[in-house]
Parts: structure tokens; sequence; C-alpha cells
């Protein structure tokens, strides 16, 4: 047991195994080598759990801690991890360790890996180091990341062509059909397949008897290179051998056994010729060498082979050498240094700087040399850019803000009558911008930071500041007053201090409208009047008690009363501060007995007449009592009438009125006593606190100024008071912007010196006496001379002797061999300095002297055959612009008699061209541009504060129009030879828009109510309505009127019912009864205006209220002697809420009646509280704001607005504000406010920019526009922006000149049928009016269009090309590139750069000849622009159990590869069994047999086809059995049931047969035409009968 126990363990122990972890970082107190580094040491299973490390104890554990040195943190900057490009995609061995593509099982990319190669080097030489150095500071980049390769895709070509006409037209041949490559195959794909197919083909004619069975073509080979013969050369061997094996390549070909060549001169000047780096200087003298080709010539036979030279050739000897230019390769200079980096600084932009660096050709190619290299490289600079400096920002600024304006705010209308002096309210003002170049991002900048201006451009990407913006300049608002109080009671001017006996009575009035803007010099709001005797505090008696007789019920006695001490403003004062004795507490009356005549007490006075004493009139006042019992006898008698009325003067104050009058308050002047310190942005600056004065004078009303002390003092206003003395302010201008840049090249002679300006901009106005602003703000400057550009020309040596090819040469090859025929001449060239002529250096000429004069030609030596000419005589004389010139030679000799020199065409004898003319046609081209006005600004726009001036948008301007201008030949030339300027100028006119005119405002109608709040209104009416731009008119009403309504208030107490007293009571006595009882009195009413000064004048009654008219009569009641006597009625009390409890009013007994038998009336009388009737409510209503009012001179900004508030009962009258006083009501609803109105502010914009330059430098398509932006919308009733905010100007009209390249012609070989010879195109030089192709072309002179030889130098004029002969087997030319493909994956693209191919066939011409064919020939060049492309097959309908399955790409092209072939749907269908039966076909379900249409399948009983047999019901030719029986399976549908499908009730059922219903159907429907016959007959039948027994009746 023990033994099986340590078997466990230690195969438990067998599964352990030690893991160490990653070492960590290597840490230290100090960095150096005295660092430790540690890692962790597991214990695992094989199953992946950890145990702990005693199971592990047996094996040798890893070291977990070891030495290291720590990399110091300055370290750092001394290494850096180096990756190395990511490798291929390579494929990921997931299944049996294939690394195969998976071509059956890919559906879209399979899993693949790339890896890359990372090492830790030092910064500073790239070596590399430990890896462990860098790991200190970043972790290791990844060397291995997933990839995706895409599915093998096969290569797609295009469909075939149709097949070309049969090679023969006789007998048989062969023809082909080619289709090209689209996309080749890629990622392990299939291969393109053949291009050609070929075919034998027939012709029924058969070729005549003895016609060759052979053809015959003289074929030759390619050129050799271009040679130098040497002066000693031998022919080793000048015969001509001719090989008539079938087997050699090289079978009768002319074989030249020569000696090679020495390289060495064959002109004795070419020691001029130095190498670029000879003594370090560049060459100055150009030569060319003349040596010579040849070439290989045979003849072919079609079908391949060899024939005998002579076959070919005839009686012509076949060209096999010629002269030609030994090539020279481009050479340039070594590369000159690197420009500066275009980025030196740290920005947010990401992107890398670049640096040039270019070198100089010192020798252009010649005899087709290696062309030149590139002449200048570009690479990127300051990739990461961390250690450079952070790029200066630029950032806008603004100058101060002008003026406050108004006058841009009126319309013409209002221009041309307003005073601008006394304009106020609202207007705009303006300022510029400018941008300025701030160093660092994290400094701070003041507002009014000045830096240097740069140009505005640098700022583009900011949104610049607003340069408009409202503002407003207060208005003098005249004061809105109360109405006068009433007058006050004599007062000492000082009630602390009282002074003598004088004093005054004082009314007030409030100023109503508050605003921030300074108000007006307001009227008076004080006024008083001298007084006598005034008194601060005065005794009051406020209650009497009843009358208590002293002895008995009736008769003397006293009556207590309330008296208080009050003051000035009706408070409650103590009674030491009111003079004199207080009035008595108890003062005697009397209590009348039962005979006595009683009285009433006395009214309360009257108003007093006048409200101040004049020497003619005084004010008074009365007051009344009236009797209310007679006496009795031996009763107390009544008073006279005269008694019951008392007068006394009122108002006994003279009518002098005094008031302190002020004046304006005039200009701040310093102050030197006070000091305020004000801290200005340019300094620590103070501003002295000033003082402002103004005049102060006591006047009298009506009259003038008198004496202060005729004035209360303690009213006098404030004449001084502080004020902030405006400060000094200097004028700031910035610092002068950077000279603007000069030429950088050098300048041509006499040409106008260069100028360079700068400019600087005020940023702040002088003010109160501060430092002026300089004169200078801009600077202008001529240029440091910059060096003439030197002047190089070309001089070009003597032309030498033709130079042929060399006699040894020619010895040994077949060909003339006389010393004629065609040859090269050739010059040197060098380059010399215009003023000195010395000799400089080639490159000098390349860039300064122009086109290169030619340094080859190609000449003749005449040869004893050819055709001898005379020379050209020279040009006949001109007759004129557009007419013609010729010169004329003749042939001599024995040329006279051959026929070929007889050849006008190959010999001309006359050549005519058209005379040179400097006569040109002006022609205007184009259409006139938009009228353009004179620009009113200073020519120098950047001249810092500039003041805001009104653009000009009409009146008189130019207009432009391109002239072309045309020579005899139609060509176009330039422009200045028909005009100055190229233009058409014509003087234009822009109509000027005019503003909406309307009248006047209207007189202010009267008030809508008269009592109360209500509204008048005025208006204006349209004169004119706005045009062409002009401003908006207001919205007007159906009638093109506009209005204004402000709230107006009539006085609801202004006209009032005034009642005088009550008349005696009358009573009507019988004999002589007492004058006692019930009687009538009467009372004298009118209707008063209430005045301002508290008169009343007598108006008319009908302007009184007449539903509040008082009665003019009442019933009155005398008592008689014994009767009781009450006092009249008090007034009611008030209610408490309508509609609940009752009001009462009491009297009181003034006698008590003579005997216990009479009794008093009642006391109290009380009435229920009705609504309406006998209590009334009341509320405030308060209207709405009426519009807002401005000052007289002001067109917006700041005004004020009204409303008003109305009384209302609760019938809902309007009455007094009083009322709702009285009920409690608080007031509390704000009347005036301010408000604003919009400003009718018009566009503004800014000034126009510079023309662009031309968006053509030539010809008619060229444009010059200008801009100008917007820097103020259009609001309100302003003038609206103009749409146009570009304009546009045609440019000159000038050539465009250009070398065209034509096409590549059709191959040619010269001397010879087929084989080798050369495609070349050539250089024009044309010019048209820049719209070509829309323009042809027109051919001028060459040296228009500049150097000619250095563009072909530039060009591949001469390419190789092929001929074949008949029979050869060879490849068609080049297809064109196919559309730009991407690798894709589902739709989405693999890759940014697509793949296009052309590819080259093989065509067969003769089958014997396959042997000897080409391979076919594809290419591919990366293309950028690619799409995406998916393949899908496509198949066509069924015939005879076939049908057409293609491939079809995305874009619609038919194509070969590119679909799935495991997807490819089949092209033909089989059954099993065969379908044999008649009228049968095999189906594509389940690939079984069934019946055509019309015709239903019967199966047997194993589920096959056993006959099918016609469907009852259609029709149908075909004869088949008319026996039915089921089947297995249902048949198909017949052409009946396809056409009963359509109906809802479905006469046939899905097997075939009639319906059970359509028999019932039928059935029913004879039943019923028999019967609609049989009552027909009934019908007809029944009349009848009666009819004829009716006349039958009547015989």
């Amino acid at each position: 047991m023990l033994l099986l126990l340590l078997c466990l363990v230690l195969m438990k122990m067998s599964f352990l195994f030690l893991v160490a972890g990653h070492w960590g970082h290597c840490i230290g107190e100090e960095c150096g080598s005295g660092g430790v580094q540690i890692r962790t040491v597991w214990c695992v299973h094989m199953e992946g759990w950890t145990t702990h490390h005693s199971h592990c104890q047996h094996m040798d554990k890893p070291e977990s801690q070891q030495r290291c040195f720590k990399v110091c943190n300055w370290n750092q900057d001394l290494f850096k991890w180096e990756a190395s490009d990511w490798g291929h995609c390579v494929l990921v061995p997931f299944f049996a360790n294939e690394f195969t593509l998976k071509t059956a099982e890919c559906i879209t990319a399979q899993h693949g890996i790339q890896r890359r190669n990372v090492h830790c080097v030092r910064t500073s030489n790239g070596t590399t180091v430990s890896s462990r150095i860098c790991e200190f500071f970043s972790q290791k980049p990844p060397v291995e990341q997933a990839c995706l390769i895409p599915c093998p895709q096969n290569c797609v070509v295009s469909d075939f062509t149709s097949w070309s006409s049969c090679s023969r037209t006789c007998g048989a041949g062969l023809q082909h059909r080619t289709r090209h490559v689209l996309a080749t195959s890629m990622y392990g794909g299939a291969n393109c397949p053949e291009l050609t197919e070929t075919r034998t083909c027939s012709n029924p004619v058969n070729c005549p008897a003895g016609e060759g069975e052979y053809q015959y073509s003289l074929k030759a080979g390619a050129w050799s290179e271009c040679r130098l013969p040497h002066q000693k050369d031998t022919l080793l061997s000048g015969r001509t051998t001719v090989d008539f094996s079938s087997t050699s390549s090289e079978n009768n070909t002319v074989i030249f056994h020569t000696q090679a060549f020495k390289h060495s001169s064959y002109h004795p000047h070419h020691h001029h010729r130095h190498h670029p780096q000879a003594h370090n200087k560049y060459p100055t003298f150009w030569d060319l060498e003349v040596g010579y080709q040849t070439r290989h010539v045979r003849c072919t036979r079609s079908d391949g082979k060899n024939a005998m030279l002579s076959l070919c050739t005839k009686d012509s000897v076949p060209l096999t050498f010629q002269t030609c230019v030994m090539p020279k390769d481009c050479q340039t200079t070594d590369w000159l240094s690197w420009s500066p980096c275009s980025k030196t600084c740290r920005s947010t932009d990401l992107s890398p700087g670049y640096r040039l660096r270019s070198r100089i050709t010192v020798q252009i190619p010649v005899g087709g040399g290696k062309q030149c290299l590139a002449l200048e490289e570009k690479e990127a600079c300051n990739i990461i850019g961390d250690l450079l400096p952070n790029c200066p920002r630029h950032v806008w600024r603004t100058t101060d803000w002008g003026e406050c304006r108004i006058l841009p705010l009126l319309n013409q209308q209002g221009r041309r009558q307003a005073n601008t002096s006394i304009l106020c309210g609202g207007g705009i003002q303006t300022r510029r911008t400018y941008c300025v170049q701030v160093r660092d991002n994290s400094a701070p900048h003041h507002r009014k930071e000045v830096s240097r201006p740069v140009d505005s451009r640098l700022c583009a990407g900011e949104e610049p500041p607003s340069a408009v913006q409202h503002c407003s300049i207060p208005c003098q608002h005249n004061c809105l007053l109360s109405h006068w109080s009433p007058w006050g009671a004599c007062l000492q001017d000082n009630c602390k201090e009282p002074q003598g006996k004088r004093g005054f009575r004082q009314r007030r009035r409030e100023v109503l409208w508050e605003s921030s803007s300074p108000l007006d010099s307001c009227p008076h709001l004080v006024e008083a009047v001298p007084c006598e005797d005034p008194a601060c505090h005065l005794w009051q008696v406020q209650h009497e008690e009843r009358c208590i007789p002293t002895k008995g019920p009736c008769g003397p006695g006293t009556a207590v009363r309330n008296v208080t001490c009050i003051s000035a403003e009706g408070e409650h004062v103590p009674p030491t501060s009111c003079d004199g004795d207080p009035p008595t507490t108890e003062v005697a009356c009397e209590v009348a007995c039962a005979a006595d005549c009683v009285v009433d007490s006395w009214s309360s006075w009257s108003p007093c007449s006048h409200t101040c004493a004049t020497k003619n009139a005084v004010g008074r006042q009365s007051h009344t009592r009236t009797v209310l019992a007679l006496p009795g006898k031996e009763g107390k008698e009544c008073p006279a009438t005269a008694a019951l009325e008392e007068w006394r003067v009122c108002n006994d104050h003279p009518c002098m009125v005094f008031y302190w009058e002020t004046s304006a308050w005039g200009p701040c002047i310093e102050n030197v006593s006070m000091d305020l310190n004000v801290s200005l942005w340019s300094g620590n600056s103070t501003c002295a606190v000033g003082v402002q004065i103004r005049k102060v004078s006591c006047m009298k009303l009506n009259s003038g100024p008198v004496i202060i002390k005729r004035c209360p003092d303690s009213a006098r206003p404030e004449a001084i008071r502080p004020c902030l003395f405006p400060c000094k302010k200097d004028c700031i201008v910035t610092p002068f912007s950077e000279w603007t840049a000069c030429p950088s090249i050098c300048m041509p002679d006499n040409v106008t010196v260069a100028t360079q300006s700068r400019y600087r901009t005020i940023i702040q106005r002088s003010a109160n006496g501060g430092q002026e602003c300089p004169d200078t703000l801009y600077e202008e400057r001529e240029c440091d001379s910059r060096p003439v550009c030197p002047v190089y020309r070309w001089r070009t040596h003597k032309w030498h002797s033709c130079t042929l090819v060399p006699d040894s040469v020619r010895r040994g090859l077949p060909g003339p061999g006389e010393a004629c025929g065609n040859g090269l001449e050739t010059r040197g060239i060098s380059c010399v300095e215009e003023e000195s002529g010395e000799p400089a250096n080639m490159t000098e000429c390349l860039r300064w002297a122009g086109p290169m004069p030619p340094q080859m030609r190609e000449c003749r030596v005449p040869c004893k055959d050819d055709c001898t000419l005379t020379a050209w005589s020279k040009f006949s004389d001109c007759a004129g612009c557009g007419s013609s010139r010729s010169h004329k030679r003749s042939l001599t000799g024995r040329s006279k008699k051959k026929e070929n020199c007889l050849n006008t065409e190959l010999y001309p004898l006359e050549e005519t061209e058209i005379c040179p003319c400097d006569e040109f046609l002006s022609q205007p081209f184009g259409n006139w541009s938009a009228c353009f006005l004179p620009d009113p600004s200073a020519p120098r726009s950047l001249k810092g504060w500039t003041s805001h001036r009104e653009i000009k948008e009409c009146g008189q301007g130019l207009r432009y129009r391109a002239v072309a201008c045309i020579d005899q030949q139609g060509h176009l030339v330039n422009p200045t030879l028909c005009t100055d300027s190229g233009y058409m100028v014509e003087v234009c006119h822009i109509p000027c828009p005019l503003d909406c005119k309307l009248s006047a405002w209207s007189a202010w109608s009267a008030c809508s109510t008269s009592c109360g709040s209500g509204l008048k209104m005025r208006s204006k009416w349209l004169r004119e309505k706005a045009f062409n731009g002009g401003r908006p008119c207001p919205r007007l009403d159906l009638k093109n009127q506009v209005y204004e309504a402000v709230r107006c208030h009539s006085k609801c107490s202004q006209y009032e019912w005034r009642v005088e007293s009550w008349s005696i009571c009358t009573i009507n006595t019988v004999d002589d009864l007492p004058a006692c009882g019930e009687g009538v009195q009467s009372r004298k009413i009118r209707c008063v205006k209430k005045e301002t000064n508290g008169e009343a004048n007598t108006v008319e009654a009908s302007l009184c209220d007449q539903e509040e008219m008082p009665p003019r009569a009442q019933v009155c009641f005398l008592a008689c002697p014994n009767d009781c006597v009450t006092t009249p009625w008090g007034p009611w009390s008030s209610c408490p809420p309508c509609d609940h409890g009752t009001v009462n009013r009491s009297r009181y007994i003034l006698r008590l009646p003579a005997s216990d038998d009479l009794s008093c009336p009642d006391l109290v009388q009380s009435e229920p509280c009705v609504l309406n009737s006998t209590c009334f409510t009341y509320q405030y209503r308060v209207l709405g704001w009426s519009t807002c009012q401005l000052s007289e001179n002001a067109i917006c900004g700041q005004g004020s607005r009204l409303r008003a508030v109305d009384c209302i009962r609760s019938d809902g009258k309007i009455v007094e504000l009083q009322k709702c006083e009285q009920s409690g009501l608080i007031n509390n609803w704000k009347l005036s406010e301010g408000c604003v109105v919009d400003c009718p502010v018009s566009c503004i914009l800014s000034d126009w920019s510079p023309w662009a330059v031309c968006s053509h430098t030539c010809g008619s398509l060229g444009q010059s526009v200008r801009t100008r932006g917007i820097l103020q919308e259009a609001h309100e009733e302003g003038r609206p922006c103009p749409s146009q905010l570009t304009q546009t100007k045609p440019c000159p009209i000038r050539p465009c000149y250009m070398w065209l390249l034509s096409d590549w012609s059709p191959c040619t070989v010269k001397g010879a049928e087929c084989g080798e010879g050369f495609q070349r195109r050539n250089l024009s030089c044309v010019v048209h009016w820049g719209d070509w192709p829309k323009s042809p072309p027109q051919r001028v002179q060459e040296e228009l269009c500049g150097d000619k030889l250095m563009i072909r130098t530039q060009q591949e004029m001469e390419q190789p090309c092929f001929v074949p002969c008949p029979g050869d087997c060879h490849l068609t030319v080049w297809s064109s590139w196919s559309s730009c493909q991407l690798t894709c994956l589902e739709g989405r693209s693999f890759e940014t750069t697509g793949r296009q191919a052309r590819s080259r066939a093989v065509i067969i011409q003769v089958m014997e000849n396959q042997g000897s064919c080409p391979q076919e020939v594809f290419e591919t060049q990366p293309c950028k622009g690619g799409k995406c492309h998916s393949y899908q097959w496509r198949t066509g309908g069924w015939s005879n159990n076939e049908r057409v399955v293609w491939c079809q790409r995305s874009d619609g092209v038919n194509v070969t590869g590119g679909c799935f072939p495991q997807t490819r749907p089949t092209a033909v269908r089989h059954c099993h069994p065969p379908c044999t039966k008649p009228f049968s076909h095999c189906t594509s379900v389940r690939s079984m047999c069934g019946c055509e249409k019309g015709y239903t399948e019967v199966m047997t009983t194993h589920g096959f086809l056993d006959y099918c047999t016609r469907t009852p019901g259609v029709e149908s030719n075909k004869k088949a059995d008319v026996k039915t029986s089921s089947g297995r399976l249902k048949p198909g549908p017949s052409q009946a049931q396809d056409l009963f499908n359509k109906w809802t009730l479905r006469p046939i059922g899905p097997d075939g047969r009639v319906k059970l219903w359509v028999y019932a159907v039928t059935a029913v429907g004879f039943i019923l035409i028999l019967f609609i016959i049989t009552l027909s007959f009934l019908v007809w039948y029944v009349p009848y009968y009666f009819l004829v027994q009716f006349a039958v009746f009547r015989e």
C-alpha cells in the first residue's frame, strides 16, 4: 500500500515543472552597474494550474534574481527602438502544417501573419545594442501581427472578338479571334488562358492555276548601334554568303564579318570637348560625332523559310548601312546642397516639412543617349518636430472703435431733410481688423497689445472679429412732468431753524420719465409764494362732541372737542411744537328748547374764488346753514337771513410766484484740489477730478430775475458738482510691418526698379491734448539694386562637310559603290557672354540664351544618277497683306529627260508661301463685363486708420470687353499688337437704388376717449416704392399707410357738476296755519371745467355726465314748533363686501318734542347692499404698452414707452383713480419704461479685394475675380446687401503656344517590306484659344513655342516596332489598359493602390510556323482610383436541354475567369431514362421527364412518365391518345387552367375536370331561358286574344 502511494506521488510530480516569468525592470538607488532585477518562478501543472513551489523541489529552480545595469533617465535620448517595415503576409499552417492556399474552401480571405525586425539602436550612429536597454524606457514594439491573404484570384480575360476574315481569298486559309487580359492571377490563382483561337477557313473559289504557292518578302533586321569607323579599319571578309538551310535562324542572311573598331575621334576638333568634371569646370563647347550603323536583310518565304535575296530585291539594292549621330548620355552636375526645411517650427499640423535639392544639366542627350534623370529631389524633413520651437501664432487684432455715426442709418429722404448736427439715438461705429504674429501660445496678451501687423492671409483660419457694432449718441429728452400739487400751508423756509415771520407757500411737480440718457434742462419743479405769519406746526380741532346743556334738557351748554398739534406734513407732533395757546377744548353751545328756532350746523367752506390776491380781486369763500324748524310762541327767534351765510378771505397772498431757474451744466474744468487715480491700459496715469458749474437764479413768474432772497433757500438747486476731467489719450500706432519682399531673381536690363513698402496702423486716436498721431503711416522705397540678368547667346560654328558611311565600310556591304547618297552634317556650338564675348559654361546658355540651335542636319552627296536642279531663286515681291510670294528652280542636264525627275511631288519646281504682314484684325470676344465703379479708396489700402465711408454702389463706371488680335492667317497673336490694354472700354452707368419714400407724419388725432385711457394716432402714406435695392418700406396696410399709436389719458373729473346751497324751504300755508311741515327747496346747478389753478369755468351742461347730474329741487320739511327736530341725514356708511350686509346712515336730535305724546323719527336708516346700486366695487385696469417713442432727433436706439391705468367701477364705468385709492387698492404698476427701437442698419460691405491673378495665363477662358465680404447684414428697413459680392473681369486674350505631340506613325521599315522598323512622332508648334480641343490648334512658327530641341530630349520621339511578313507568327499590338481594379473583401477595398493590365496575343498566319511563335505577353501597372468588382454566373434560357452559361463582372462586362468554378450552373441537363415519349421533354425538377404545355403527364406506378395526354378544353393541333387516367403524380396545369386561374370561381378543378356546380348552373340557365320564352309568349298572346274577342263582340 505504501509502495502504491509512493508511485502515485512520483507520478503526480512528473506532471509538474517550473516556469520562470519575464525579468522585471532593473532597479537600484543609483543608475549604473549596481542594479538588480527579479522575476517570478512558478510551479505549474501540465494542465495549467499552479501549486506550491515545494512540489517542484526535486527540480533545479531557475534564478529569480540577477545583477543588472540600471539605465539612467538621461540615457533615454541615446537609445531608441528601430523597426523595419512589415514583411509579406504569409499563410499560417492551421492544419497539417500546410502552407498552400486553400482554394476550394476559401470564401473571402485566409489568415496570415507578417513579421518585422525590431532592434534597440544607438541614436547617434544606429549601431545595435542589447534590447534590455530600450526595454527599460518603453515596451518593445510587436514583431508579429495578424494579416489577411485574399482568396486566390484567377486570371480574368475578356470575351473573344469576332473572327477575323480568312487569311486567303481563295482556297484554304486561317482565321483567328483574340481576347485580352483584364486582371492577372494573384495569390496562387489560375494562370491566364490562351488569348488567341485559330481555325481553318475555306473559300468556295479555288485559286487559279499557275499562281505561286509562296510569297516572298524582303525582311529587315534591327539597326545596329551607332559606332565610329576606324581610320585603318579593314574588312576581314567582303564576301556575302547565303545559307539556304532550313534549320539556321539566320538563313539566307547577309553576314558581315568586321573587326571591332577602337573608339577614337573622327573629327579633328573632337579634342575640344571636355568632361563635366575635367578641370572642375562645366563645358563651354558641344560637338557631335557622326558614325554609322548597319542591319541585316533577308528574303523570307511565306512559310517562314529563307530564300535567295534576288527573289526579293529584283534590280534594287537593299539598304544595309546609314550614317548616325553617336549617342551621348545626359550628364548632370552633382547634387547641390539641400534647401532649408520648409517646416521650422512645431504647430498643430502634424505633416512633416520638405526640402529640395537640384542639379544642373551639363550635357543634353543626343542620338538616343540616356535621358536625364530627375533634376530635382524632394524629401521629408522634421517629421516628428518635437525638438522644434513652437510656431508663432497669428491672431486678429482690432483698432479702437471709430466715432458713432447716425447718418448711415438715414434713407435718402432723411439725409436731405435731417439736421445732422442734432442727430442722436442709435448709430453704428466701425473699426479696422489686422493680423499680428504672437510668439507664444501660453503668454498672456492684453487687449491693447501692440504687435507688428502681418499679411491678413496668415489669419485666414480664424474668424475675424466684428468690424461693425451698434452704438448710441445720448439724446436730450424733454422732461415729462406731473401736474402741480395744491398750494401748501404757509411755512417757514426751514422749519428746523425758523427765522422771522416771513414764510412761503409752495407747490410741487415731479419728473415722470427717468432714463439712462441725460435729461434736458427741465423746467422748475417748485414754485413758492411769500406769505406772512408762517407756521410749521398748527393746532387742529379734529372732533367735537354733542352739546350738553348746563341746566335742564335745553338751553346753553358746552361741547368738548379734541385739539392736537400737527406738522405741515399732517403728522402728529408734541403740543410744544405749536406756537401760542391751543384752542379751548370746551366751547359754548346751545340746545334748542321746544319752541325755539332750530338751525343746522355750518356747511364746509366753498372753494376759493381766486388762487391768489391781486390789486383788483381777492379770493373769497363762504359757508352756510339752514333753518330746520321755525320758532313757536315765546320761542327763540331764528337768526336773520344774512346771518345764515358767512364769507371769508382766502388765498390772500399776492400773485407773485417765485422759482429757481438753472442753466445747463458747463464743461468739466480741472480742479487740482482733488485727484482720482484711474488705471489706464498704457500705464498708471491719473486723471484729475474736475467740476461743472451752472448758474442758479431766482425768477419771478411771467417776469424776470429777482434777488435770491425772494426764493426759498431750501429749494435752491446745486450750482456746482464734481466730474471726471477727460484724460489725455496719446495716439497709439502699431510698429511698421515688414518690408514687402523684393524680387529675389535678377532683373532684366532697362526695367523699372522694383519698390517695397511697409505700413502701420493707428489703433487709438489721440484725444484731450494727447500726443498726436504721426503723419507717416506708409513708406515706400526702392529695392536694393538687384544684379542685372546676364545675357548669353549661342555661338554656332561652321557646318562640317556632309559625312557619309566610310568607304571601307561601304565596300564590304551590298549597295552603291560610289561615295554618294544621304549623310549628316554637324556643327559645334558654344556659349558666349553677350557683352564681352568671352566663352561661358554651356549651362548658362541653357538657362538664359533661349532655344538651342540645331547641331545636325541631313545632307546628300549627289550620285551620278541623281536628279540635278538649279538653286532656288529669290522670292517674288509681295503685293501686300494677304498676298503670296513664290520662288522657283529647274531641272538641269540629263535630269530633264529622266522620268522620275519629272515627278513634281518628289522634285517640286515651285514653292509658294504667304507674305509676311504687319496688319492685324481686332476682334471683340465674349460679352461685356459688369459695370465697375472707380475705387475711391486711397492708392494704398493699408494705411492704418481710415474714416468710415459709404461704399458707392451706383453712378458712372467702366465696363470691359476682351479683344482678340488676329493676324492675316487667322492666328491669335499678342493683344498688345491691336490695343494697349487688350480691352475695349466704354463708359457705363449703374442705376442708383431708390429708397422707399413716405410722407411726413400727420398731426396726432384727438384722444379716443373723453374719460380714462385711450389712443391717439398719426400716420404716413406711401409716396414712392423702393427700387433697385433701395431701403424697403415698412409694413403697410391695404391703404399703403403706416400708423403709429400712443396712449393718451383724459381726466374724468375735468368736467363736473357744481351745485350751490339749497334755498329756504318754501311751505304753502292755508289760512293762518303755522308755516311748517312739508315744502320745497331748490338750488342752482352748473357744469364747470376744472382748470389747473383750481378755478372753474362754466361750460355747456352736455359735457358733464348726465347720469350723475344732481337734483335741482327736493322736498324739504320744516318742523312745527312742538315737533321733534333732527339733523339732516348723515352720509351712508360703507358697505361690507357687496351683496352682503347693509349700509346705515344716522341723525341726531336737535330739539326734543314739546310733549311726550309726540315722538321723534327714526335716527338710523338701513338699506341692503346691492351691487351696482347701493354698492360698487373698484379695480385697476392696466392697458398695454404704447409703441416705443424716440426723441425727435433720433432714428432708433433707446426710447420710452408708456401705459395707462384706469379705475373701473363694477358696472364698467371709468371713474377717477381716487376711487380705487379710497377703496384701499394699491397701484404698483410701472407706467413708463425704457425700450429699444432696432436701427434700420443698411448692409455694410468690405472694400473690394485686389483683382486676382488670371485663372488662365493665356487663351480666352481667363478671368480675374475680386470679392468683398459682408461686414454687417441689413437689419430692419436697412438697405439690403447686393447680390453681387463677386465681380469677374475677362483677362486679355493672349495666344496659347504649345508643342503638340503627334500620334505614333504606322510602323515603317525603311528599304524593306517587313521586319524591324520604327514608329515616329513629331512636335508641332501650335497656337490655340485656351479651350483646346474645342477650338482646333493652328500651326505657327516654331520660334514661338520655345526650345524645340530641349523638348525633344524630354520626349520619346522614336520607338522600334515590327511589321510582320506574310506567314510570320507574331504578336498583336498592346491592348488598351484595363480599368483600374482593387483587391477587395466582401466589397471593401483590401488595398489603396489598384492594378490594371494589358496584353499582346499571338497571331498565327501559317500553321507551319507554329513552332516559331513567341509567347503571349501581358504586363501590369499600379493605378489609382480603382473600383471593387464582383463576379457572378449568368445563364440563358433552356433550348433543347441546353443553355448558355457565362461569367459577368459587376460593371456588366462579360469575362472568362473570376467566377468560382465550384458554383458554375449546369449548361446541359439530362434525364434518366431519356425522354422519348411524344410531346415530352426533360424538366429541371429532379431531372425527370415532363409533358409540353397543353398536355398532362400520365405516370407509371414507379413514378416515371408513361405518356402525355392532351388536357381537356385546350385546343391543340397535336394528336394524342384520347384516353385519360390518373397517375401517381398530378398533371401539370393546362392552358385553360391558366386562363381560369384568374377567376374567383374556377370551373375546372386541379385534376383538369369540369366541376359539378358548372353542370348545375348550366341546367338552371336552360330552365330560365325556357321560362323567359313562355312568359314572352303569354304577354304577347293574351292582349291579342282579348282584342279579337272585342272585335267579335262589336260585330
